[in-house]
C-alpha cells in the first residue's frame, strides 16, 4: 500500500522530506519509520488499535435520519503540537504532519512507538473572510490515556506539549480532500445550519481527521469552537 503513496518531493535543509507540489503533500506517508501508524491509521472504520479522543454529546442536529451537526463537550487534555507556516496551506499541513508521526514513531524520550489516538487535528485560522484560509497551521496529536499524566518529551524542538483546557465544539461531518477549498465549503456549510455562527470563534476552526488522508474514503470534521 505504502508504494501507491510515492509522489515528488524533495529534502529540505533540516532533512525533512517537503512536497513540491500542493498535490504532494502526503509524501511523508513513504516514510519507513511511519510505517506503523499509517497501518493503524487505515485499519477499519471501527477503529481497532486506535484510541479515540472521548467527548460527550450535548446536543445533536439531524435531518432525515442523517447528523447535521453535533455539539460537544471535551475534557481538557494533552496534546502535542507544532506550529507550521510554510509557502503553502497543504505543506504546512504536511510537514506538520511529518513531525508528529515521528515523535508518535520513537522520536521521544521513551524510545517507544506511542499509539495513536483520533482525530489528529489541525487548527486553521483566517481572514477577514471564511475563504482565506492563512498558511499557518498548529497540527495536534493527543496524547494517548496512559500517556496524559507524563508525556514522552519530543525529541524535536519544534514539538511543544500543551495542556487544552475544556471546549465546547459544534463538529459536522464530511469526506473527501481536505484542502482550502473543502474546508472553506465546510465552514460555511456550518455556518448556515447553526444560524448563529456568533456564537463561536469567527477566526479559528479545527479540521479532524480520522482516517488515512490518502484512503479512498476519508472520514472528516469541521469543528467550530464555542466562545467562553
Amino acid at each position: 500500500m505504502l508504494s501507491n503513496l510515492i509522489t515528488c518531493c524533495e529534502t529540505n535543509q533540516r532533512g525533512l522530506l517537503r512536497p513540491t507540489g500542493t498535490s504532494s503533500y502526503l509524501a511523508f506517508y513513504t516514510k519507513a519509520n511511519m510505517a506503523q501508524p499509517i497501518q493503524q491509521l487505515t485499519r477499519n472504520n471501527h477503529g481497532q488499535g486506535r484510541e479515540s479522543i472521548s467527548f460527550t454529546v450535548i446536543k445533536r442536529k439531524e435531518k432525515f435520519g442523517k447528523v447535521l451537526y453535533e455539539k460537544r463537550h471535551y475534557a481538557k487534555g494533552r496534546w502535542a503540537c507544532v506550529k507550521v507556516q510554510e509557502d503553502q496551506y497543504e505543506q504546512s499541513v504536511c510537514l506538520g504532519f511529518m513531525k508528529i508521526m515521528k515523535y508518535i514513531c520513537e522520536q521521544n524520550s521513551s524510545g517507544l512507538y506511542l499509539g495513536m489516538t483520533v482525530p489528529i487535528v489541525t487548527v486553521i485560522h483566517t481572514g477577514e473572510s471564511t475563504s482565506d484560509i492563512t498558511r499557518f497551521v498548529t497540527v495536534a496529536y493527543y496524547l494517548p490515556g496512559g500517556l496524559q499524566d507524563q508525556p514522552p518529551d519530543p525529541h524535536d524542538p519544534d514539538i511543544i506539549i500543551e495542556e487544552w483546557p475544556p471546549a465546547v465544539v459544534y463538529a459536522r461531518g464530511f469526506g473527501g480532500v481536505t484542502n482550502e477549498g473543502s474546508i472553506a465549503r465546510e465552514i460555511n456549510l456550518l455556518a448556515e445550519l447553526l444560524g448563529n455562527p456568533e456564537l463561536c470563534l469567527r477566526d479559528t476552526f479545527i479540521v479532524a481527521g480520522y482516517t488515512n488522508p490518502a484512503a479512498a474514503t476519508r472520514l472528516n470534521e469541521i469543528w467550530f469552537l464555542e466562545r467562553l
